[in-house]
């Protein structure tokens, strides 16, 4: 299934910029495989969306190609090099329940720039601009953890991109968010991509991946079941666990019958 490095844009290799990749990718935990020879490539300036059921690895994905978590076999390569640190410190991630540090709004933006180098009058700057584009220059004296949901989103989002990152990792940014900041958070994704950051977005939503993703990964036990433009696969799926979790069902492989959700 993942034989051959899948490329997920458009299968034009030499038109983009490859800035992400992985080759034969695995992961094995408690003598299971979790992630089965994974071999794709993220472009720069593209949103790739990673889609599947619960437990088909989206996260544990993301985990890896951050280097968040070392893989059991394969390579992950940043730009034609290796994932070292230097690498890592020109990304950022944002989980769908954020980290906040024991300190105030304000206080969350300046540690992710002291930890970058980042001193004097230009972390004040970018600290203002932080708190303007997520909309928390009211908030930025009050505790980090005794903020909303949404808001505490919205600063996870802006302390991940008060770095100005080459790639953001989002995993289901606005799973647990109403409508009102669910747009919020996709505006600041948005607004990310307009600034030149390359996005890689796990979702389930199919309406959030159409409006903000270029291209798909669909996953399905650890492997990637298809991949491709998000408009096409969304709209006519070529792969049995594809259709499958799109028509609402459970697919099952061994199964020519696929349960209903």
């Amino acid at each position: 299934m993942s034989e051959a490095l899948i490329d997920i844009t458009n299968h034009k290799p030499a038109a983009r910029e490859t800035l992400l990749s992985a080759q034969g990718l695995c992961f094995d935990a408690r003598g299971q495989r979790l992630i089965d020879s994974v071999n794709l490539e993220v472009a720069t300036g593209r949103c790739t969306v990673i889609m599947g059921a619960n437990g088909s690895g989206k996260s544990l994905l993301l985990r890896l190609l951050h280097g968040l978590i070392t893989p059991s076999a394969g390579t992950i390569n940043w730009r034609g090099g290796s994932l070292d640190h230097v690498a890592r410190l020109q990304q950022a991630m944002v989980f769908q329940r954020p980290v906040m540090l024991r300190r105030s709004v304000a206080a969350n933006l300046r540690f992710a720039l002291k930890v970058r180098g980042v001193h004097g009058a230009e972390r004040k700057t970018r600290e203002a601009e932080a708190l303007a584009l997520a909309k928390l220059e009211n908030l930025k004296d009050k505790p980090a953890r005794v903020l909303s949901g949404g808001e505490q989103q919205r600063l996870a989002m802006a302390r991940a991109l008060i770095s100005t990152p080459a790639l953001l990792f989002l995993d289901e940014p606005t799973a647990s968010l109403d409508p009102a900041s669910s747009l919020a958070i996709e505006r600041l994704i948005e607004t990310a991509r307009e600034n030149g950051t390359t996005i890689v977005l796990v979702t389930h939503d199919a309406g959030q991946a159409r409006r903000l993703g270029d291209d798909l990964l669909f996953l399905h036990n650890g492997q990637i079941a298809e991949a491709g433009p998000v408009t096409r696969i969304l709209e006519a799926p070529q792969s049995e666990a594809a259709q499958a979790w799109l028509g609402g069902r459970i697919f099952v492989p061994d199964n020519p019958k696929s349960e209903t959700i």
